[in-house]
């Protein structure tokens, strides 16, 4: 990212795209959608993030050579006492490049988050933080995260995109980057297919992702490879 020195080896250029296996997938199978993901990101010419289980962190970043591993959350607490907490250079030492922060599964309080955040940036860690509506992304914008996914909760995992998606991408767009130009913008959620990632990308966005738009899929490796080829062709007829 470039305004952050720490950052230089991780730079993310327009159009990327995130997978979010939740807890849907971890172990063998994980790696086999990740490694897929893998291929699919140097085929495309598309930066793929990718969220894994925290035990899955370290066999990813061997395992893929051109994934961003980010794990899917993480405390903000320092060394020492903390049972059951995700420790930040933990996380960093395991292979993540970056974590995922206020998720609509799990939210943090504002204070919190901004906590957490700056931890990332202490121990290089891109921060990726979601954002339910244009007042949540305006607060998380004066944070000064690296990546901001606009997800609208109800849109998650069930929802249907709308029609007004030029105006609202647009809106949300103008309202982060009058913050900070600098911060990449997502748009996710409602996303069942490449149709959906193309017009998300052509209407705006600099970014799509999909959990259950893959995972729930016939065929979730035909569909990975459709939504990363809709990024790219979106971008390319949109730039």
């Amino acid at each position: 990212f470039e305004r952050m020195p720490m950052y230089r080896g991780l730079q993310i250029t327009p159009p990327f795209f995130e997978i979010g296996p939740k807890a849907y997938l971890y172990g063998a199978d994980v790696l086999k959608l990740a490694r897929h993901a893998d291929r699919m990101s140097a085929r495309y010419g598309v930066p793929i993030i990718f969220t894994p289980q925290y035990v899955d962190i370290s066999l990813l970043a061997r395992r893929t050579r051109n994934l961003l591993i980010f794990a899917q959350h993480m405390d903000s607490l320092p060394i020492g006492r903390g049972v059951g907490s995700v420790l930040p250079e933990a996380v960093k030492a395991a292979g993540a490049v970056g974590v995922l922060l206020n998720h609509a599964e799990k939210k943090l309080p504002h204070a919190e988050l901004e906590r957490t955040i700056r931890r990332a940036d202490e121990v290089g860690l891109a921060s990726m933080v979601c954002a339910d509506d244009v007042e949540e992304a305006v607060k998380v914008a004066r944070m000064s995260p690296n990546i901001i996914i606009a997800e609208s909760p109800e849109l998650i995992g069930v929802g249907q995109r709308g029609e007004n998606d030029r105006q609202v991408i647009a809106r949300l767009n103008a309202a982060i980057w009058d913050i900070d130009p600098h911060i990449r913008v997502l748009h996710g959620a409602g996303i069942h297919d490449g149709r959906d990632v193309y017009n998300i990308i052509a209407a705006g966005s600099q970014a799509a992702g999909s959990t259950s738009g893959i995972l729930l899929a016939d065929d979730p490796f035909a569909m990975l490879e459709e939504m990363i080829r809709s990024v790219r062709a979106a971008w390319d007829a949109a730039h």
